[in-house]
């Protein structure tokens, strides 16, 4: 995955948008909900349409037991 990633000290380890705090369930909330790709990324300024489409297939994926997202684990 390109813009998706998980990070256990960032949002508790669950998937994120690289670079942001954004979790990628609220995002796919939003367009379940009805909510514009275009609104969002009015709201959400630091998205793309790309992060967006990769939201939608992350979770295609998921439903099929395709995909899991690695942690990255902090070196200390």
């Amino acid at each position: 995955m390109k813009w998706i990633t998980a990070h256990p000290e960032v949002c508790h380890g669950k998937p994120v948008f690289k670079g942001t705090r954004i979790l990628v369930s609220d995002i796919l909330e939003l367009l379940a909900s009805g909510v514009s790709v275009r609104e969002i990324l009015e709201e959400y300024p630091g998205l793309n349409e790309e992060m967006i489409r990769e939201a939608l297939e992350y979770a295609a994926k998921l439903i099929k037991g395709e995909r899991h997202v690695r942690f990255k684990v902090p070196v200390r």
